[in-house]
């Protein structure tokens, strides 16, 4: 019986990562937060790792708030690019593997159709560069580490783009949301369930794209969260990315392939407003 160890088990990945485990129940699990594991500490996640005889690691936790990385570098870079490093050489000296949870914030968002995993690199905000050094940082020291890019992650757990919007919604008589950033939404389940489809089949090494099918703008994405949450009295209106400014640049488009990913491990990938209606039917 292997053992699997999922870091950053108390956000949104790692809570459903926490439920699917339940039906996936061949696994001894270690569910650790920063209480448990702090993934900062070399000795420590040696220690976790090899103490536990740890096979797979599945690294949930990150930094993920991206205005906020530009002024603190130091710790988005410690949690997002030197972490993912200490966790592989734990993997690696176990004989094991790694799955590292990476962004389409490596991107700089120029393309117009969907990113494939070779294309050139280029982030263009902190968490970006953290989160693309983390990725070869992890494939540096651990030779079984499987990449798994995603954007847009919402869920039932934490907090996330769907629980605001429906909380404004309710909140205010309008709502501006910007229409020139085309990406797709992730459901965390749907994460989760693409990386139990890995483990279960044996981890294939490399980079791989994941994100819920079909492409929307924020402000396509606000609009179907409110019909579906059943929101009326609120109305949104289309903002250009000018009129919202950010700290951080995000891209313009960042729609993934994700072809590969399907192939390697014979998943079928829903349409991300079906998993948005399951997803807002739970919280509701």
């Amino acid at each position: 019986m292997k053992n699997i160890l999922i870091t950053g088990a108390n956000g949104q990945l790692g809570n459903e990562m926490r439920l699917l485990a339940e039906e996936n129940k061949g696994y001894t699990y270690f569910f650790t937060d920063v209480a448990e594991l702090d993934i900062c500490n070399e000795k420590a996640v040696m220690d976790f790792v090899l103490n536990h005889q740890i096979d797979i690691i599945v690294n949930c936790a990150a930094y993920t708030a991206v205005d906020k990385a530009e002024d603190e570098k130091d710790l988005c870079d410690r949690l997002n690019h030197v972490a993912p490093g200490y966790l592989a050489k734990a993997a690696e000296a176990r004989g094991g593997c790694l799955i590292q949870v990476s962004t389409d914030y490596v991107f700089d968002g120029t393309a117009h159709i969907p990113y494939k995993e070779d294309e050139p690199t280029c982030p263009n905000s902190v968490y970006g560069v953290t989160k693309l050094a983390g990725e070869q940082e992890a494939m540096k020291y651990c030779k079984n580490t499987m990449i798994v890019r995603t954007a847009w992650l919402y869920s039932t757990f934490g907090n996330n783009f769907v629980k605001t919007m429906i909380r404004l919604g309710k909140e205010k008589e309008s709502l501006g949301v910007i229409f020139d950033q085309i990406g797709t939404p992730t459901y965390a389940r749907d994460l989760a369930a693409v990386i139990f489809a890995a483990i279960n089949k044996g981890v294939v090494p490399g980079i791989y794209h994941f994100s819920n099918e079909g492409v929307c703008s924020w402000y396509d994405f606000t609009k179907a969260i409110h019909r579906l949450a059943g929101i009326t009295g609120c109305r949104v209106r289309p903002l250009h990315t000018e009129d919202y400014p950010t700290k951080a640049t995000r891209p313009h488009y960042s729609v993934l392939d994700k072809t590969k990913i399907k192939e390697t491990y014979g998943v079928e990938v829903p349409h991300w407003m079906d998993s948005l209606a399951e997803c807002i039917e739970k919280l509701a």
